[in-house]
């Protein structure tokens, strides 16, 4: 069956009429409701220095998270690797598998956003061998063994409760992605469906000898909410709609290709048009789950671009009632 979760950035627009900390506040609620109703993820996502709060410590919060939910593992997706010191990263996320045994997992990213690199004083020409510096550093790290770094000795404790440590992706847009995924012996989870991308992984998997890896094509739309009357709904979200699609294609230099961005709209009408930002009935709704078949997925961002947790609340109860027993009767 379809995989379904909920995700999070967190950013309160200055329109918006919730706050960061009832925004915070219902992203816990929300993952124990996750978690209790047996979904298979909560995804937290990664950008700074941006005037509406957009998460910048996810690792935080998923210990949070974790700590606040016994079962549902947490995904950092993504993780900007280029801008952490690798050995901190090590540390932070050696202690959050000890604590919460293997329910951590990152996919790591080399970033776009010029602003980000030029804050953290990070070089963006560099960092994709800066990502491919920092997956190195963690497999050793999470050896518990001493080893050189930089010129440094480096020991990091404690080691993970999960051999080899957590799960480590790398994500992209970019058959250089796809073949530096290959290459690192790590699963791909490319930003959209391009059958291209999942070739260059797996050629690059056969010349490099990697037999267990995977690539995570996505698919469907990237933005779901359940309601009865959509129309009504679209009239409350719609400003939510247009910031998230704006801002999103806004950042990238040159265009990337991301699912979950409808590039162009210049009204919430254009980004409704494009289908990529969906408000289904439930029977819609469940429809979708079905068609994505064994391996596809519904992630779910209820708080996206501000919406008030009132609002979001009001479609995650439609999808408990009405769409979870007809995709996951048991």
């Amino acid at each position: 069956m379809a995989m379904l979760g909920l995700r999070f950035d967190l950013r309160v627009p200055d329109f918006s009429s919730t706050t960061h900390t009832a925004q915070y506040a219902a992203c816990l609620e929300m993952c124990e409701w996750a978690d209790r109703l047996g979904l298979d993820s909560i995804v937290l996502q990664e950008h700074h220095g941006l005037p509406d709060g957009y998460l910048p410590a996810p690792l935080a919060l998923a210990g949070v998270v974790l700590g606040r939910t016994p079962r549902i593992p947490v995904s950092i997706s993504a993780v900007i690797a280029p801008l952490h010191d690798p050995v901190r990263l090590a540390e932070q996320l050696a202690v959050l598998d000890v604590a919460a045994p293997g329910r951590i997992s990152v996919i790591a990213v080399i970033g776009y956003r010029a602003a980000e690199f030029e804050m953290a004083g990070v070089e963006r020409k560099g960092r994709g061998a800066l990502l491919e510096e920092c997956v190195d550093v963690l497999r050793h790290a999470w050896t518990g063994e001493p080893f050189e770094w930089r010129g440094r000795r480096v020991v990091v404790t404690p080691t993970p409760a999960t051999p080899g440590g957590p799960m480590v992706m790398v994500g992209g847009g970019s058959e250089t992605a796809a073949r530096r995924a290959a290459r690192l012996h790590c699963g791909f989870f490319p930003t959209h469906g391009d059958p291209a991308l999942a070739i260059a992984y797996e050629d690059e998997a056969k010349q490099v000898g990697y037999t267990e890896g995977f690539c995570g094509l996505p698919s469907g739309p990237g933005f779901v909410m359940v309601s009865e009357d959509p129309d009504a709904t679209w009239d409350q979200i719609g400003p939510s709609v247009l910031y998230d699609t704006q801002t999103y294609e806004s950042w990238q230099d040159p265009p990337q290709e991301f699912l979950t961005v409808a590039y162009g709209a210049r009204s919430w009408e254009d980004a409704r048009a494009s289908g990529v930002y969906r408000v289904l009935t439930p029977d819609e709704c469940a429809e979708i789950v079905e068609e994505q078949g064994e391996f596809g997925a519904l992630v779910l961002h209820p708080l996206m671009g501000g919406i008030p947790p009132e609002l979001a609340w009001e479609s995650l109860e439609l999808f408990e009632h009405k769409v979870l027993p007809r995709v996951r009767p048991s």
